[in-house]
């Protein structure tokens, strides 16, 4: 595997976030949203006004998995990034919001490089329990299983006039 390296996200990062989602979320839910729908919600989650946002915010935390200067001919490139907070109903429990990894990244454990430092960070601020949400038909359940996540519920989210249906599952940290 490559070298990499994990920084917190700031402003200048938002046009790199909005990159890996577009890349990531094209593929991974082209068989699973229509294309209308898959349109609708990266405008809707991924505008540069939501991100931008989201990182003035001091609860909620971006960090981006980079491949250093060098490796990728010159410029440190983000190839993922994760999306993660208190939970706003419980802040006893954070959630992961998101978590991408560009298509040609994944299998490479740069997913189970962000999840650990989610979970690293979770424990920092004397949590114990991680919840994300992932789509039922996405192939991602199966990755987060293997990490020790399990479902826990299920929840219909609505966004605009479509709905994301998803598991909700949680990790218990030790």
């Amino acid at each position: 595997m490559a070298m990499y390296f994990i920084r917190k996200a700031t402003l200048n990062d938002v046009e790199a976030i909005r990159d890996i989602a577009e890349k990531t979320w094209r593929e991974a839910y082209a068989n699973i949203l229509a294309k209308e729908q898959l349109d609708y919600m990266l405008a809707e989650i991924y505008s540069v006004e939501k991100i931008s946002s989201q990182l003035k915010q001091d609860h909620q935390t971006y960090i981006l998995l980079v491949e250093p200067a060098g490796t990728a001919g010159g410029n440190d490139k983000p190839v993922a990034f994760a999306h993660f907070s208190p939970r706003e109903e419980n802040p006893e429990i954070y959630k992961l919001h998101k978590l991408y990894c560009l298509p040609e990244t994944q299998g490479k454990g740069c997913g189970k490089i962000l999840i650990n430092e989610v979970i690293s960070r979770t424990l920092e601020a004397g949590k114990h329990i991680l919840d994300l949400n992932v789509n039922r038909y996405n192939k991602a359940k199966t990755f987060y299983e293997k990490l020790g996540f399990a479902v826990a519920y299920e929840e219909d989210i609505p966004i605009g006039t479509y709905w994301m249906n998803d598991f909700v599952m949680r990790k218990e940290l030790i």
